[in-house]
């Protein structure tokens, strides 16, 4: 086959009228439009040419500046160490996960406090993020029923292109700014809902519009990242949990110290949160949803730990006649009352054992 003539291949096209142009809704940077011809031969073995429109995208922002990508100063020769040396180093190097997380504090102490307000008035909170945030968002809610005995719609995961981004990367949802907002419709978020947008840059769009639109419906706006946000987008965020983790040694990954610094954020807020509402008596997970032999276990165990003349038959028969409720079968014994009763009293407390116990000592007191 004989090679195409020269200039064949590539001309300018005519702007596209406004009809055609690409919508806002499209992530992609805007990019000049091209029509490329394609050369081929048919069955007779004679040139066949078509038209066809390319996009040459335009350059993407400059994020040179964000901490998170950044090149990191002591892994120049990260591909020349020994597997021992590249372990020791990753070690060493996530010693700033605790530490930003520390520095961090006083900002996430202030926005738990904000949000349990929010939540014991009938709030939820929802996470959401793209990627490697996404799915840690969506762990941490996913993790909330079995720990305290949540319903499963208080704490909510989002992440960007939707469950099956869970698994596989669904490329360009993050650059999409509505999609969060979308989402969030979804769950009908209102004035008295908790959003957590989670981005490790700080830039991500489908965050940043999504606290944006969150904010003006009154609902509570909290940023967990790893490198400062626009300022822009800072304005309508009431809480910004900055983690300043730094550069990561396999530059840009951000699932490395970013990820482990943001995971530890998102264990203490819920904690904290359902410590908050009463779903725990001192170390104890007296809330606990006993679903499998291992969380039966524990719940035995903590019976024990809260009541130790119990052996752990009578422990296990008391967990039944609770319905499996490791609270309110504590109630039930410390009390010596019937699961109605406990109930009514829990409920009476708030919710809170302690409460409850406390307030059955000042009624034998007087």
């Amino acid at each position: 086959m004989r090679p195409p003539p020269p200039g064949w291949l590539e001309s300018p096209e005519q702007p596209e009228s406004p009809e055609s142009q690409p919508s806002l809704r499209d992530p992609r940077p805007k990019a000049e439009r091209h029509l490329a011809l394609s050369i081929s031969t048919d069955a007779c073995g004679r040139y066949v040419a078509r038209t066809v429109t390319t996009d040459l995208p335009a350059l993407p922002p400059d994020r040179s500046h964000v901490a998170t990508e950044r090149r990191h100063p002591g892994a120049s020769s990260l591909d020349t160490l020994s597997t021992a040396d590249l372990v020791g180093l990753f070690v060493d190097d996530h010693a700033r996960v605790v530490e930003a997380t520390r520095r961090a504090g006083p900002a996430l102490a202030r926005m738990i406090d904000a949000a349990v307000s929010r939540v014991m008035a009938g709030g939820r909170l929802f996470y959401f993020g793209a990627g490697t945030s996404g799915r840690l968002g969506v762990l941490d809610a996913s993790e909330c029923p079995p720990t305290f005995r949540s319903d499963p719609g208080m704490v909510i995961g989002i992440v960007a292109g939707g469950d099956q981004a869970l698994r596989r990367s669904v490329e360009g949802a993050e650059d999409d700014a509505e999609g969060a907002e979308e989402a969030l419709r979804s769950h009908r978020v209102g004035a008295a809902d908790v959003l957590v947008g989670i981005a490790a840059g700080g830039t991500t769009p489908f965050v940043l519009g999504g606290l944006a639109w969150g904010r003006t419906l009154g609902a509570l706006t909290a940023l967990v990242a790893c490198a400062a946000p626009p300022a822009s987008a800072a304005a309508a965020i009431d809480h910004i949990i900055q983690l300043d983790t730094g550069p990561e040694l396999l530059s840009g990954s951000t699932r490395l110290k970013a990820g482990s610094a943001t995971k530890l954020v998102l264990n203490i807020l819920s904690t904290a949160l359902f410590v908050r509402l009463g779903k725990v008596h001192g170390d104890l997970m007296v809330d606990l949803r006993v679903t499998n032999a291992k969380l039966r276990d524990r719940a035995i165990r903590v019976l024990r730990t809260l009541a130790p003349e119990l052996s752990r038959t009578a422990a296990s028969e008391l967990l039944d006649r609770a319905d499996g409720h490791v609270k309110c079968a504590a109630a039930m014994h410390l009390l010596g009352v019937g699961r109605d009763e406990a109930g009514r009293r829990l409920a009476a407390a708030g919710g809170v054992l302690r409460q409850a116990l406390a307030r059955d000592e000042g009624d034998a007191r007087r």
